[in-house]
């Protein structure tokens, strides 16, 4: 069944409560865990912090990021979804992972090449088309702020069965439907994918 687009709706995750990203992020999965800190700090740091740590980093990050650095989505007015939207510069663990460092041919300074890095979807609203929503709309928002490309480093589930936690990348077939393009492939089934916003 497929959710009524007048259901969702999606708002910058520096405009809404925290409680409603906590809700959003402890619906299954490993976002109450990681608190999208992954690709922000260094992984002895990550491994170091327990996650009530991880969900302070994530609480002040969003108390003074300019522009917001995530998205929302909310379904019947229910926090149910986020992404990660943000220059690959504000995403500093990022830079050092081998499939950033394989397959992407961006400077790491580049101000203007941004990274779609995470997503959560509560369980309960998985597969109802709410990932393509919050892709388009973290699309439109890099653009907004003057993003020239943005980068995805998702896992090609054609060629490998992958849990939905494993999934916070987003998929292959997600992102190509969204316009991006392959332009390495750093492991079998780990992509990287390119879209040109101007």
């Amino acid at each position: 069944m497929t959710r009524d687009e007048s259901a969702i709706r999606i708002e910058p995750a520096t405009t809404v409560p925290f409680a409603d990203i906590e809700h959003a992020f402890t619906g299954g999965g490993d976002g109450g865990s990681c608190w999208c800190q992954w690709f922000l700090i260094p992984r002895s740091e990550f491994s170091a912090r327990s996650r009530e740590e991880r969900k302070q980093l994530l609480r002040r990050e969003l108390g003074a990021a300019e522009p917001s650095p995530a998205l929302v989505a909310y379904v019947d007015d229910e926090p149910a979804a986020w992404v990660r939207i943000a220059p690959r510069t504000h995403q500093a663990a990022l830079a050092r992972t081998q499939v950033v460092k394989r397959g992407s041919d961006e400077p790491p300074d580049a101000p203007d090449v941004w990274a779609i890095t995470c997503f959560v979807v509560r369980r309960e609203h998985r597969a109802k088309g709410i990932a393509t929503r919050l892709l388009q709309a973290a699309i439109d928002h890099a653009r907004q702020h003057g993003a020239r490309l943005i980068e995805a480093y998702p896992i090609d589930t054609e060629r490998r069965k992958s849990s939905n936690n494993e999934l916070f990348v987003g998929s292959a077939r997600l992102f190509s439907a969204a316009g991006f393009e392959e332009i390495a492939r750093p492991t079998e089934s780990r992509v990287v994918m390119a879209l040109t916003t101007r």
